[in-house]
């Protein structure tokens, strides 16, 4: 019963937007009822069962009230009386028992972890910063899921307390002046989000990860230009400021296509992974080259759109002229990668000519790259080793479908004199008609000939039964399924003199 009410309360913790007022109410009523039903479970535990199971209780029970507290941000020496409390029990039954059990309490021990710290800098008996907390919240745990709740307040009022000294924002050789608070807290959100992508420690963060944070920093940029545009709603007419905020607009905006850009090149190094990759026990989904057409579409399309947003605008800087051209240059290298993995969708499905010609034009693509690569001033070594790697590629498979077309077209008459060999004057059996449904990519008339007597194929009545699903019906009978172990061992063993055995 106390796992029930926390498990209820979990689930009102971890909706999308928060809970509500009322809500709220409901969760602290369930932490207060698993409270009770732990406590009661102590004392039962204290009386019927054994001095293992009994400290197993009091520490379960301490967690328990100690999360209530946590959540009712109030008493917080007695939340960290209670947390310390079960840490102390759980490191003691670590040191026994068999190693699954070992296992089970060092976890609890590091879940309770965060917790505890996390009261000590509300109490001020720990010098640990605010932005340490960070590193605590990456953690993963159940015991963790009302820490993270509060390390996002505590984030905003850190952030809320920087924003201050942020005056101005840099930008390609611009700056621009924040006066709204709301603002600076948006862009102080998502430069504390780069940190982790461009960090020494970003090449070990897992793809997962790192697509979560991309998904954060789009919020934060959102809300960043959200405020900038209620700026300029009530900018009136004062165009210095308006000005100003148009400039904000477009240095927020390009950062948000950047990033965009970042994340689908990340999803492109996924599918990549994935593309040559054979099938495993998992059933993991296979990549096929078509997908990898579709985000080099986007890319593209990203590349165009930044390139218009940057080159707009009077009193352009040279770095923006700069930039201007490093996106013109990915665009080439995304066409060409585009057209290597056309071809190889092509190739796939078995068209031969087709293939060999995007080939020898990936090929094309990948030269002219190349070479206004190679004459940038500032170029990229990674970008042209790998479109070297490319130009190989382009060159070998064009090879293969050029020798495949070749072998294809010497088999074509022993082919074409089998099939005919084949051919029978009497007529195969009757060819089944396809309805319309089923054939809709093939432009045949599903109804026939007005001048032939044909039963019309569109659609087969009556229809077949089909399942539709319905609300399910929740009834509470998994208590009565349950079939709980024997507790023998773990209750006490009552001892018994001589007389008693001889009245057994």
């Amino acid at each position: 019963m106390a796992e029930r009410a926390w498990s209820q309360a979990m689930e009102k913790r971890q909706l999308p937007d928060g809970p509500n007022a009322r809500q709220r109410i409901y969760l602290i009523g369930r932490l207060r009822k698993a409270v009770k039903w732990a406590t009661l479970l102590a004392q039962l535990c204290a009386v019927k069962g054994d001095s293992r199971t009994s400290l197993e209780a009091e520490a379960y029970a301490s967690y328990m009230k100690g999360n209530l507290l946590f959540e009712q941000d109030k008493n917080w020496d007695t939340a960290l009386m209670n947390f310390k409390s079960a840490r102390a029990v759980y490191e003691e039954l670590g040191k026994y028992g068999d190693l699954e059990n070992q296992v089970l309490c060092r976890e609890r021990v590091e879940e309770l972890e965060p917790s505890i710290r996390y009261c000590l800098h509300k109490v001020g008996e720990s010098n640990l910063q605010t932005s340490d907390l960070l590193h605590i919240g990456e953690m993963e745990g159940p015991a963790l899921d009302l820490f993270k709740a509060k390390l996002e307040a505590v984030m905003d009022e850190a952030r809320s307390q920087q924003a201050a000294s942020m005056t101005e924002f840099h930008w390609l050789g611009h700056r621009f002046p924040i006066s709204n608070a709301k603002t600076r807290v948006s862009i102080l959100k998502a430069q504390e989000l780069e940190k982790n992508l461009h960090g020494p420690a970003a090449d070990s963060l897992p793809a997962e990860k790192r697509l979560s944070i991309f998904d954060k920093i789009f919020t934060a940029y959102h809300e960043a230009r959200s405020s900038i545009r209620n700026d300029l709603v009530t900018a009136g007419n004062a165009e210095n400021v308006k000005d100003e905020l148009n400039g904000l607009d477009k240095a927020v905006s390009a950062l948000l296509g950047q990033r965009t850009i970042e994340r689908n090149q990340l999803l492109v190094s996924l599918a990549k992974s994935k593309l040559n990759k054979r099938r495993d026990d998992k059933n993991e989904k296979l990549t096929k080259p078509e997908e990898l057409v579709r985000l080099y579409d986007l890319l593209l399309q990203n590349s165009a759109d930044l390139s218009d947003l940057v080159s707009s605008g009077r009193d352009r800087k040279p770095e923006e002229v700069a930039f201007a051209e490093e996106c013109v240059l990915k665009s080439l290298v995304f066409r060409a990668e585009r057209c290597f993995y056309l071809a190889k969708s092509y190739s796939l499905a078995g068209k031969k000519t087709e293939a060999y010609a995007l080939y020898c034009h990936a090929r094309h693509l990948v030269d002219d790259a190349l070479h206004k690569l190679e004459a940038a001033t500032n170029s990229d070594e990674g970008m042209i080793k790998e479109l070297k790697m490319l130009h190989e590629d382009c060159r070998s498979n064009s090879c293969i479908e050029h020798a495949a077309g070749i072998l294809e077209e010497m088999k074509a008459p022993d082919k074409l004199s089998k099939k005919i060999s084949t051919i029978s004057l009497a007529g195969g059996d009757k060819k089944l008609e396809k309805f319309l449904l089923e054939k809709l990519d093939v432009y045949e008339s599903a109804v026939g000939d007005s001048n032939t007597k044909v039963v019309p194929h569109i659609q087969p009545f009556p229809p077949e039964f089909q399942t539709i699903p319905r609300n399910p019906i929740v009834l509470d009978l998994a208590f009565n399924a349950i079939d709980f172990p024997s507790l023998e061992n773990r209750m006490k063993k009552d001892k018994k003199g001589f007389i008693s055995r001889l009245w057994r």
